[in-house]
């Protein structure tokens, strides 16, 4: 199936990029202290707490991970098309997190290569300025990261398209820090290493767009007209987007496994144009075609309102909750338990399948939707002579919900 195989195509990407995040902060945290006890590793241990907050975001971007693969493989082994894309679907609110999650980890380990090399080459700038100058970027971080670990659908969507602009703000610290470093430097009557500094750390860093040059009157926007080079390869100031990129990303916005506003913000930071906020829209049209972007995938989207102005839908335990420790023995735990299975319904809908507003009446209704299910699990189960197992589960489940017309378009439920 493309859509499966594309999110395992996503999957490996964001695992390699934070593989090679992980390498890079252990080699900052092993190197020595500089001359004068300077760097990360030196000034009595004042730096060691931002190295460790990079480390700390690593494992819940590979715990997201592991809950895609392990939805993903959930859907290979189920026989029902519209349940494996369900779950495919599933896998899209963590997809975004670790992705997004990963980008900031990646400019975060940005930083802390200035701050390295500023401590150990730039003594002129105060190592009290750069602490704080550390604390004020990961500040601006923190929101988001915190958002993105939630995998609460709504916060991380806002969060991924609202990343471009993040990624302006950050480009814009390390400016910041890179040019008071320089000017220190000069102040102390050290010109030509100051330029030797700048040029250093534009090779080193690890944010997805070229540093500018010795110094910018402003902020530079890079990349603002991406087009397809030779090979299918999206191009801005540099190579950013591949061909097998953009299908990837298809596949998914297609499939309504990851939003179309956030695949457009995650182009928009590849290919260096962090310094814009603009609606998806406003991309070239060229990319947007690229992407699929067209009505029927944008209809896909859920903005998760019942419509503009109204009431929020109420989500619908498919797996009913007063059964939870029924449906937990035969293996939906952890990131498949059954509030996992929620499904947003208009309110007259989900009060129908419930037999009405009042609930203890719809639980004497054969066919309200919780006796229904039950009593299809029960009888199969008796069927079998044994426990079924979580994907017999869900293939009943998914003739009952076609049956009851419920999408197989699932969220997990709000905390309690």
């Amino acid at each position: 199936m493309p859509t499966r195989r594309a999110v395992l195509e996503a999957v490996d990407g964001v695992r390699g990029s934070t593989g090679d995040v992980a390498s890079a902060l252990s080699r900052l945290a092993a190197l020595p202290p500089g001359l004068g006890n300077r760097g990360l590793s030196g000034v009595n241990g004042a730096f060691t707490r931002y190295l460790d907050h990079g480390s700390n975001q690593l494992p819940w971007i590979q715990g997201t991970l592991g809950g895609v693969t392990a939805l993903t493989t959930a859907a290979l082994e189920v026989d029902d098309a519209d349940m494996e894309l369900g779950l495919l679907r599933m896998t899209g609110p963590r997809l975004q997190a670790a992705m997004s999650g990963s980008m900031l980890v990646a400019a975060w380990l940005d930083f802390l290569h200035l701050a390295d090399a500023v401590l150990r080459q730039c003594p002129a700038y105060s190592a009290e300025t750069l602490f704080m100058d550390l604390h004020r970027v990961q500040r601006l971080m923190d929101p988001t990261l915190a958002a993105l670990a939630s995998r609460d659908l709504e916060r991380v969507e806002a969060a991924a398209i609202a990343m471009p602009a993040l990624m302006g703000q950050l480009t814009r610290e390390f400016g910041s820090i890179r040019d008071g470093a320089r000017m220190a430097m000069e102040r102390a009557d050290r010109a030509i290493a100051a330029a030797q500094f700048v040029e250093m750390l534009t090779l080193v860093s690890t944010l997805k767009l070229s540093l500018p040059r010795l110094p910018p009157a402003k902020p530079a926007t890079l990349g603002v007209g991406l087009v397809m080079g030779s090979g299918g390869v999206m191009m801005g100031s540099r190579l950013v987007v591949s061909a097998e990129w953009v299908e990837m990303m298809r596949q998914l916005v297609k499939a309504g496994v990851i939003s179309m506003p956030a695949v457009s913000a995650a182009v928009r930071i590849h290919g260096g144009q962090v310094l814009m906020a603009q609606a998806n829209q406003d991309l070239p049209k060229g990319v947007r075609d690229a992407l699929g972007d067209g009505p029927e995938v944008r209809a896909m989207r859920q903005t998760g309102r019942a419509g503009a102005g109204m009431a929020e839908a109420p989500k619908h335990h498919v797996l009913p909750q007063e059964h939870r420790e029924w449906f937990a023995k035969r293996g939906f735990r952890g990131d498949m338990d059954i509030d996992q299975f929620c499904v947003r319904m208009e309110r007259a809908h989900h009060e129908a399948i419930h037999g009405g507003g009042n609930w203890r009446l719809g639980r004497t209704w054969p066919d309200e939707w919780n006796q229904r299910i039950m009593k299809a699990l029960r009888e199969a189960e008796t069927e079998a002579s044994k426990m079924l197992t979580r994907n017999a589960i869900l293939r009943i489940v998914a003739q009952n919900m076609k049956r009851y017309d419920i999408p197989m378009t699932f969220t997990r439920a709000s905390k309690r």
